[in-house]
């Protein structure tokens, strides 16, 4: 079976430790996937400007447009945002604002953070998972956050947490019988017959 998984990366710097870990989680989800996964990364970084324009005009530019279909369309998500103020990045929240209501209803997310130090951990918690529980998407339970010290760290813990988190997310990909494609409403039309036959009476 074939997957399709959008990431997220709110990154702001490049090369980006958010980046890093976007991958890593994305890496580790297909291979407990196995078989036929199509990654779609999309950097948050390079749509910045056309954020702020759709904002203020209600409209996606065409590379805006592109990234939106891309997560909106896929089986599933996984999103990572570096932690400012003890919360998720202005540009990480502005994407979703732009979203469409309902356009990850029902839709697995694996939710990860970065940081300079442990005690924004929380963030996950506070922030971001209900975040995307407004947004009614199903988030996995473990959210792996990743501070300054895990990296090159060989007593760090985050390969655990990623590894579980993948694991959740590939879980509950499986058990999914739809995904999260949004159906043509025109695909199946009701004949004009039946149309006109529903409006005459007996």
């Amino acid at each position: 079976m074939s997957f399709r998984i959008g990431v997220v990366s709110a990154g702001l710097s490049q090369p980006s430790s958010t980046r890093l870990l976007a991958q890593r989680l994305a890496a580790a989800t297909a291979a407990r996937l196995g078989g036929d996964v199509e990654l779609d990364f999309v950097d948050l970084r390079e749509h910045a400007r056309d954020l702020a324009d759709n904002l203020t005009t209600g409209f996606a530019p065409p590379a805006l447009r592109t990234a939106i279909d891309k997560v909106v369309t896929a089986d599933a998500l996984i999103a990572v945002t570096p932690i400012f103020s003890a919360s998720y990045s202005g540009l990480f929240k502005t994407f979703f604002d732009v979203l469409e209501p309902d356009s990850l209803a029902g839709l697995p997310v694996l939710a990860g953070a970065t940081g300079g130090t442990e005690r924004h951990s929380l963030a996950l918690e506070h922030a971001v998972r209900p975040l995307f529980a407004y947004l009614r998407a199903v988030v996995v339970p473990t959210a792996v956050y990743a501070a300054s010290s895990d990296w090159g760290s060989e007593d760090s813990a985050l390969d655990d947490r990623i590894d579980r988190a993948a694991a959740e997310l590939a879980a509950l990909l499986r058990g999914r019988t739809t995904t999260n494609r949004p159906a043509d409403p025109y695909a199946e039309p009701t004949p004009f017959a039946d149309l006109l036959a529903a409006g005459l009476p007996d």
